[in-house]
């Protein structure tokens, strides 16, 4: 985790599940309350996100938009795309791809 000027970017590794949800939780918790509203979630290397994972990532949304800020997925592979399509969540967050991964079907 890196922090600047109210930014703070997170490489999230591996998965992003039951056992390792908690550990993510706990460092985005306070970024808002800390004045850090903007929060970059590089996915780049996460593998597999499962739907508590997910209540992490909607958990910092929710106060990190309460607090004025935002969040940015960044370049999620493209399995963990194809979650956040069928939640919906593709919707609710900011995506970015460095290298543009093709949606479902297309």
């Amino acid at each position: 985790m890196s922090r600047s000027d109210g930014r703070v970017l997170v490489a999230v590794d591996g998965e992003l599940d039951l056992a390792t949800a908690p550990q993510l939780r706990e460092a985005l918790a306070t970024a808002p309350e800390e004045g850090e509203t903007e929060i970059i979630l590089d996915l780049t290397r996460l593998e597999f996100i499962d739907s508590t994972g997910l209540s992490v990532l909607v958990m910092a949304f929710t106060r990190t938009r309460a607090a004025g800020g935002s969040i940015v997925l960044r370049n999620p592979s493209q399995s963990v795309m194809r979650i956040l399509e069928i939640t919906g969540l593709v919707s609710v967050f900011t995506v970015e791809h460095e290298n543009p991964v093709p949606l479902a079907g297309a």
